[in-house]
């Protein structure tokens, strides 16, 4: 599907079906709406008379006027004036694109919905709205026979005043660019682990990197054995599919001792984690191919960072196994060596994800005075802590857990800020090795993993998201369906542009 920017007049474009927004409460179309209701005829005026339809957010109402050009009228909320935001436009823009998708629209023409009398910023409305319609009609249909109704063959964001033109068509291109970020991160983590281990996750890296542009460098085993990876390498050793690192690289590279501004993500990439000896339930097991999540939002955001004007250099981190049972399996009771030599007995071989993280976050120390990110479905404690509704924020450095929750307020991809006490400390610690890698009570468990982390950054700006709850989907929202997310794609480009301008 093809998304973009047209100077042209909405209520005369030949589509499928238009989509306009109207704000709650609203007895009149204002605005692109107000044009399209006096082409069609008064058709708004007078749905909105009958009060059937009231302006919530996302709420959509379908109208076949005859006096336009579109086939169909879709008539979608903004929610109240006064709680409009880029995301309420985003999820009204995927709720409007989303049913003209299911009736077989085949072209949709809209506007930056909430940008005139919702006094959202201009720009700010168009990239939304184009992530909306990217996001909204998103499905994943690579294994299905029937795959069901066709994709969309284009929607349109048009406007028809000539001075705003040019900066609202790069809006939407940078808009779809990031919502097509999104999408690969979801994709990846919809595909069965059996079609997507370490080696394949590596392979569609390397696709990515070819098309951001990007340097990339995949460590095999005797490339990790050499650097001292005993963790990424311990959890692996159960699977017949070995593990991988992948480092990808973008940006300006050090030049004559210059060291550019740099910031390293790391994602953690657990195939499909079975818990290893420690092993998991029956229940949800099948959702664990989707333990990867981490590594699709860093590969989403390379994917997305061609035409990104960032002075910063951008590198991603991959630490990537699968966690299995089997004759060579990580056991409890065994200690590993991390790449910095802390020594960590293995009290749960179902905590491995932390594992995969602490080599990557040594490995991080080689780029000095980086900012760290490392993004993780890590913990089912963060779910039963903040439910779906916003992943956990951990980090000693208050400016950067400010940036990060604003950030994520604008992509709506929320963060709650969670503690790093010393207290947590105590929890981890081994009659046998350095430390544990997994506390005896779970109370508190995802506070105990990031803090197991905090030490291998140690001396870097660095911040942990447990996203166990946002990375899946458990009921479908207007712009997102159930199951995974691709949640920290946006969050993380939001934040890197910030960063870039500031």
């Amino acid at each position: 599907m093809d998304v973009v920017f047209r100077r042209a007049d909405l209520a005369q474009r030949p589509v499928g079906a238009i989509v306009v927004g109207i704000l709650k409460g609203e007895r009149k179309p204002t605005g692109a709406a107000a044009a399209v209701d006096r082409a069609s005829g008064g058709a708004i005026t007078e749905l909105l008379s009958r009060r059937d339809f009231e302006g919530k957010s996302a709420d959509v109402a379908v109208l076949y006027p005859r006096r336009i050009k579109a086939r169909r009228l879709i008539v979608v909320g903004l929610g109240p004036r006064a709680e409009l935001t880029p995301h309420r436009a985003r999820l009204a823009a995927a709720a409007g694109v989303r049913r003209a998708r299911e009736l077989r629209a085949g072209t949709v023409a809209t506007v930056a919905l909430g940008a005139g009398r919702g006094r959202l910023d201009p720009v700010a409305a168009a990239q939304a709205t184009a992530e909306g319609a990217v996001l909204g009609p998103w499905r994943f249909t690579a294994y299905r026979s029937k795959p069901g109704t066709p994709a969309l063959r284009r929607v349109e964001i048009v406007e028809s005043d000539g001075a705003k033109a040019a900066v609202l068509a790069a809006a939407v291109e940078r808009g779809t660019r990031w919502a097509e970020g999104v999408v690969l991160a979801r994709d990846l983590a919809w595909m069965p682990g059996d079609d997507l281990t370490p080696e394949r996750l590596a392979e569609r890296a390397k696709e990515v990197a070819r098309g951001a542009e990007a340097r990339i460098e995949v460590l095999d085993v005797p490339a990790m054995e050499r650097l001292g990876m005993n963790c990424i390498l311990g959890v692996g050793r159960g699977s017949v599919h070995p593990p991988r690192f992948v480092v990808l690289e973008r940006g300006p590279r050090p030049r004559a001792g210059r060291v550019p501004p740099t910031v390293v993500v790391v994602g953690k990439g657990v195939t499909f984690d079975s818990g290893g000896i420690s092993l998991k339930p029956r229940e949800k097991m099948h959702e664990m191919k989707y333990d990867m999540s981490g590594a699709a939002a860093v590969l989403g955001l390379f994917a997305a960072l061609p035409g990104a004007d960032l002075p910063c250099r951008v590198v991603g981190l991959i630490p990537t196994a699968e966690n299995m049972p089997g004759g060579r399996a990580l056991k409890p009771g065994d200690v590993l060596r991390a790449m910095d030599g802390t020594s960590i007995e293995i009290t749960n071989t179902d905590a491995e994800g932390r594992l995969l993280l602490a080599d990557a976050l040594v490995y991080a120390k080689r780029y000095e005075g980086a900012t760290v990110l490392d993004l993780a479905t890590l913990t089912g404690a963060i779910c039963i802590a903040l439910g779906t509704a916003a992943a956990g924020l951990f980090t000693s450095d208050d400016r950067l857990a400010g940036e990060l929750i604003a950030a994520g307020e604008t992509a709506g991809e929320r963060l709650w800020r969670m503690p790093l006490w010393e207290e947590y400390e105590r929890d981890l610690e081994s009659d046998t090795a350095d430390v544990v890698n997994a506390a005896a009570s779970r109370d508190g468990g995802a506070c105990n993993a990031a803090k197991f982390l905090q030490r291998f950054p140690a001396g870097m700006r660095w911040a942990h998201i447990d996203m166990a709850g946002t990375g899946w989907a458990e009921r479908d929202q207007p712009h997102e369906r159930k199951g995974p997310t691709g949640f920290g794609v946006r969050l993380l480009l939001e934040w890197l542009t910030r960063h870039a301008a500031g």
